[in-house]
Formats: C-alpha cells, structure tokens, sequence
C-alpha cells in the first residue's frame, strides 16, 4: 500500500519545520520533500509519542485495550514494565501481557520484571530468579531489564541482583533505574554497575544529581506520582537526558490524554518545543533501541498529525503506515481477552480487623501525601472504643489493612492519614507490589464488606458507604486489569472514583491510586504489606 501526506513537517533532529510531503510505501517511510516554507494554516506531521516508563497493568486494562485508547492521543509505542502481573503470575504473566499486545497494531516494549518479588518483606504470588530473568532478556520481545528497585542490592553487590544486570549487559540491553532520594556517591555507585534511567527523582536537585553521572532521568506525571512541575525546567539544558513517562495511569486519565498532555504543559512554560519533542518522541527509541520511526526516509511509518504545537490535539495516529485513530475516534479493532489469576483467600469476618487497646502509648500512622508515593511516619495517641483502637474520622486517622490474596492468612492493621474518608470503606487489589488486597475505612465493618466485594470478583476495586449503593469494580485479570473495553472501564473507574470523593469525602485527587501505594515498601517512609507495618529507612517491620 502506498499513500502520501501533505503538512509542516517537524524535523526533531535538525530542529527545522518546513512544508511538505510525506510518502508511505509498504509500512515504511519512502521519501520525505520538502514543498515550501512552513504553512500557518497546516497541519503538523511528527513523530509518535513514547511513553518511556509504564505499568500497563495500572491502567487497569489488557495491552490490546491500553493501546485502542493511547492510539488516539498520538502515542504509538511504550517502554512497559510488566512487573506488576509478574508479582501475582510469574513467567506466565509476562508471556500474557506480550502475547496480547501483539493482538493490536501498536509497539509495545516489555522489559524483563528484575524485582519479582520486590522485598522479601511481602508475600507475592510468583518469584522470577537470574535464570528467569535471564530467559525473559534472550528473547527479541523483550527490550530492557525492568526498573532495579532493589538499590541497596546494587549498592551491596547481592549475587543474584548482579547476575540480573549482567544478564542484561551480555545482550546488550539496557538496565532500568528505580532509587528514590539516592544522591552523591552512592548514585555513582549505582550507575556504575550499569543502571541507565530514573523514573524516580522528585525534586531537580536530585535529578541533576543524576544526570551529571550520565544517567537519563524520565518526568513521571501519572494519576498519583506527579513529578512533572519539579523536573520539567531541567528540559531547558538537557533535553538529550531526559523522556517523559506516566509509570501508573488509571483508565480516566488515560481517556483524557497522555505525553500529549505533558507536551502541551511543556510548551506552555516556554520551553522549546524541539527540546519537548525529543524528549517526547526521540530519545526513548534511541536510548531502547526501538524499533519505532523517527519521521526520517527508511523508517517504519510511526507518526501523527497535530494540529498544532502547542495544544497537541492529534488529528491522526499512524504505526506502520496504518490509520489507527482519526479525529478521536480509535481505528483499532477490540479483541477478546483470555484471563489469568492467582487468588485464594476465602471473605473475611469483622474480627478480623480488630485491633486490641495497647495501653496509653502512642502508635505509628502511615502519611500519605498528595501526588508522591513517599509517605511520612507519625506517632499519635491512639483512639479507643471497647477495649479496640479504632478509627479517628474527626481527625483523620483512619485504618489501614492489608489481606493476603494468595492464602488464608492473619490480617495486617495499622493506621493512615489523609484520605479523609468520612464513612465506609475503600479496597482494591491493585496493592504495589505484590498485590494482596489493601483497604482503608472508618470503622471494621465498612472495611470488611469492601474486602469482600474484592474477594467475590477474584480481585478488584470497590467502596461501600453507609446508606449504599457499594460499587465494585472487577479486575479478574490477574486480579489488576478488567478484560472488558477500555472505555467501559474508565466510565465505570470513573463512577466509583466520584462516590468516594463525593460520598466518601476523600480529598484526595486519585483515592485508589495512592491506596494502591499505601504496601509500596521500597518507596519510604512508612508502609504496610501483608505481613505487617514495614519501615522503609530502616528497611525493617516496626511494630
């Protein structure tokens, strides 16, 4: 098949924009000629989005449904970890996520998950070793070594997160960062052994820290995590350094936008668009070695036209000289999704979450913070009610609780502030990292029956209130993504997430999300995972 397209075409390496012409033939790019000048009155023909660092399974969607509803914001490719159903399904959920994606004309990257599970302090459903790893990085479908949470294992020389980043390096692949706050000598170290970008970095100082040491420092701007307004000034001086990623992207704000949105913001803090773009389009395909076009003669035909570079808005998305969204509307056909699932636990009583008075001292409680997946450690007097600590509503200090998904097991309790529930109850079973089912409420039974809505659909988000209706959420992917249609589930995501803040009283701007990283324990300060209340500066159960 052949065709030609007429625009201003931008040319990111060069930094030029004329008018002109752009011939497809067979998929690829044939000739690209130059017309005239640029025109005022044209459309904009550029590379396609990238986003460089993302947990598919976060958008609570199957590859093949991510990519029907990414296709029409002009992304056309992702760097995706699948770590996420590699901590619930092992091997057989990696080959899942690839195996699906190819169902769809779009170019998804899997890296091989390096941190599965990610703490010992956890339960998990699966574990991959340096073997595993290894036979993930042998294979073509999978480009790079997943984000290498274990930092500390870095920094100590652990044998089997050594023989992980030597795997990578023996086919030439590159090793994906994940060190929160690490800064001075010790990211040397880090880099050093080979590790090439950080997703992590959460204030400027930190991430020009990294970038003096060569390392690529990614903007992650997801529906919790938002680190775009400390990092984005640094595009001014080190666009070659840097990409844009959203790490984790629930449904709604999937269907709102993607790198176009932080394109457009970009843009509008006067930062040359050509430094936008390249952090936008260019340097996750060079830095991965994708095999995704950059709108030059010979590549494969990955590009969009915009009607403009300062807002964005994609007229057209093509991958492979194909049409796959046009003015909006998503050209990619939906396919059927199989499942696949670990979850054994039988529903829960209320005794279960009580939590028995400890006498006059204070206890700890987890902070949550707005748009970070760091948290702070409190002490406060604890309230009590027949002989139970119990939740605080006036002051905000709710319970928090994780259940183990895997198998029948104690439940863990601690406490939380700033969700700001005023009745009911919370739960899902997308719980950072090994998933087992989180849940914060006002009072034992409110959390009891939010569990078991979780546990009745094998996985799942829901929330109960006092004078109902409780609304629930399936996710019987892996207990983490719905097999249904994107647009469907980001209707009904969006639904349960206005209950819980116009019924419920959460202030926070996406409740599951950061609930989702309340069992995060190698981000600090304080979390809880299934096994207790975990410390993450001491990188140890407190009690």
């Amino acid at each position: 098949m052949q065709f030609s397209i007429k625009g201003n075409v931008v040319n990111i390496f060069d930094k030029v924009i004329f008018y002109g012409e752009v011939t497809v033939e067979d998929g690829k790019i044939s000739a690209i000629s130059k017309i005239s000048a640029a025109k005022e009155d044209a459309s904009f023909i550029l590379p396609g989005f990238v986003d460089s660092h993302v947990h598919i399974e976060s958008s609570m969607l199957v590859p093949s449904e991510f990519a029907r509803m990414a296709v029409v914001h002009g992304t056309v490719a992702t760097v995706s970890d699948p770590h996420e159903i590699a901590n619930v399904c092992g091997m057989a959920g990696v080959e899942f996520m690839i195996e699906n994606g190819k169902t769809v004309p779009f170019k998804f990257n899997f890296g091989a998950p390096s941190c599965v599970p990610a703490t010992i302090f956890e339960t998990a459903g699966a574990a991959l070793n340096s073997a595993d790893v290894e036979s993930l990085l042998q294979k073509d479908d999978v480009k790079y070594l997943s984000e290498m949470m274990n930092f500390p294992g870095v920094l100590n020389g652990d044998e089997e997160v050594m023989k992980k980043i030597a795997a990578a390096k023996k086919y030439n692949k590159p090793v994906d960062g994940h060190a929160p706050g690490l800064r001075g000598e010790a990211a040397k170290i880090y880099i050093a052994a080979g590790i090439t970008t950080d997703h992590e970095c959460f204030t400027a100082e930190e991430a020009l820290d990294k970038l003096q040491y060569g390392m690529q420092i990614l903007i992650r701007e997801g529906s919790a995590a938002k680190n775009f307004e400390a990092l984005v000034d640094l595009l001014r001086d080190h666009a070659s350094g840097m990409m844009f990623c959203s790490d984790d992207k629930h449904p709604d704000s999937l269907a709102e936008g993607h790198i176009n949105l932080l394109c457009e913001r970009a843009v509008a803090k006067g930062i040359d668009v050509f430094n936008v773009l390249q952090a936008a389009c260019i340097n996750p395909v060079l830095h991965y070695k994708l095999n995704v076009g950059l709108l030059r003669e010979g590549d494969a035909a990955d590009f969009i036209v915009a009607e403009d570079l300062s807002h964005f808005k994609i007229k057209q998305t093509y991958i492979d000289g194909l049409l796959v969204a046009s003015d909006g509307v998503s050209l990619i056909t939906a396919h059927t999704s199989g499942l696949i699932n670990q979850f054994d636990c039988v529903e829960k009583r209320i005794a279960d979450f009580t939590i028995a008075d400890i006498g006059s001292r204070e206890i700890f409680v987890i902070e949550a913070m707005e748009g970070q997946l760091i948290t702070n450690k409190l002490s406060m007097q604890p309230s009590v009610a027949n002989g139970a600590i119990v939740s605080n509503v006036a002051n905000d200090i709710l319970k928090i609780v994780v259940v183990n998904r895997y198998r029948n097991a104690s439940v863990a309790k601690s406490f939380v502030t700033n969700f700001g529930l005023k009745q009911g109850a919370i739960a899902s079973s997308v719980a950072h990292d090994s998933h087992n089912i989180i849940a914060v409420g006002v009072d034992d039974e409110s959390i009891c029956r939010a569990v078991n809505m979780v546990i009745k659909e094998k996985g799942g988000i829901s929330a109960v209130s006092d004078n109902g209706p409780d609304m629930v959420l399936g996710l019987p992917v892996a207990g983490l993504m719905s097999n249904e249609d994107g647009y469907t589930v980001a209707a009904r995501y969006t639904a349960i997430d206005k209950m819980v803040k116009e019924k419920l009283g959460s202030t926070l701007a996406a409740p599951f999300m950061t609930l989702s990283f309340m069992a995060l324990l190698v981000i600090p300060h304080l979390k809880l995972s299934d096994l207790g209340l975990f410390d993450g500066d001491q990188f140890a159960f407190i009690d």
